[in-house]
Order: C-alpha cells, then structure tokens, then sequence
C-alpha cells in the first residue's frame, strides 16, 4: 500500500476522501451547477503519491489543490497540501452520459501530497496557495468553502466509516488548469497567513 508522512510517521490510508464543488467560484469557472447536497468521490490508495507525474497515455490533465487532512478517531490531526489531478476531458464525458467518475479521478498518482503535518490549530485560519512557474494560480481558504471539514465529516459519516489515516481532500478554489511535463509547482498551506507547509513539485 501507498504510504503517507505525518512528521516523518508512515501512515497508510485505506482511501481519500474527496468532496466536489465546494468553492462557489470553482462552481462557476467550470459551469457546473451549484448542488442540493454535498457531491463526494473516493480515490483509493493505490492513487496516492509524493511526486507530481503528468499521466501516461493522456493529452491533457488538469490540477486542482486542496486543503487536505488526515482523520484519527473521526477528528482531523494533520494537514497538508495535496492535488487532485483530474483528467477534466474525460471527467465531462463521463457527467454528460450520468456516469461514475473513477477513470477521470482515481486513476494511479491522481492524489498528490507533500508531507502532512500535526494539527490541532483552528481549522478556520487555514489557507492554500499553488503557484505554477513562479505564477499565482490559485489562492482559497476554509471561509469560502460551502461545506466547511466538520460538516464533510459528519456528511460522510451518513454513509460510510473513515479508518484512522484516512485523507480528506476539502475542494478546490477557482484557477484550475492544464498543466505539462516540466512545469515547476509550489503548494503552500498557511496558518494565519503564514507558512504552516510548503513543497515543490517537479511534473515528470
């Protein structure tokens, strides 16, 4: 199984826990329709990565970065930035014909983390930055999110338990996009506006 590190821990999720459509202008940029309830997915473990591979045998794959956290005992413990690599071409296909998502967003590598870090901070005050070749592309908080982690949490718990380790990717802010083989991203995660975790990924 893929592994994780929190503080140089190996932890080993069962899955990643994925809501859609959480940041409004996110909902816009992509012309989809804000939802009556929270939209979920799963990714499994065998798509969780440290490095940033652009996917074989596709054209094109768009990032998405996430406030992401690890659950222990149903309580989040650690964060980190992550990605949700999305193939968005085939993702649309598959909406417009009602179908599951998996091939556009659970394939090997679609779940990218730096390292995670122990939190027991107030969740409110996190926010996320990614830059691309020095550039600016995306820049959220928790305060604009539409389901905020507690409410994903007890959502989720409807339906489905969340083993200890297990990985909650909060949504993404308006700015996704494309993205090639070369191009040099930096997430960041920031407490109170300053640097809680911040990793370069080289997309190989």
């Amino acid at each position: 199984m893929n592994k994780i590190l929190i503080d140089n821990k190996e932890i080993y999720p069962s899955k990643v826990f994925c809501i859609g459509r959480n940041y409004t202008e996110h909902i816009a940029e992509l012309n989809n329709e804000t939802p009556d309830e929270m939209v979920f997915f799963i990714k499994p473990n065998s798509a969780i990565s440290n490095t940033l591979v652009f996917p074989k045998g596709n054209e094109s794959c768009h990032y998405e970065a996430e406030i992401s956290f690890v659950l222990e005992k149903n309580q989040i413990v650690a964060v980190s930035f992550g990605l949700d690599l999305t193939l968005r071409e085939i993702q649309t296909k598959l909406k417009t014909k009602g179908l599951p998502w998996e091939r556009a967003k659970a394939f090997d590598g679609a779940a990218v983390f730096s390292e995670f870090k122990a939190f027991n901070g107030d969740i409110n005050k996190l926010s996320i930055q990614l830059f691309i070749n020095g550039e600016l592309k995306q820049d959220g908080n928790v305060s604009m999110m539409i389901n905020k982690p507690s409410e994903i949490i007890k959502e989720a718990n409807t339906f489905l338990s969340f083993e200890d380790g297990d990985i909650i990717m909060s949504g993404t802010p308006k700015g996704v996009g494309k993205f090639e083989i070369g191009d040099k991203f930096l997430g960041k995660i920031l407490y109170e506006d300053k640097v809680l975790i911040q990793k370069e990924f080289i997309v190989s």
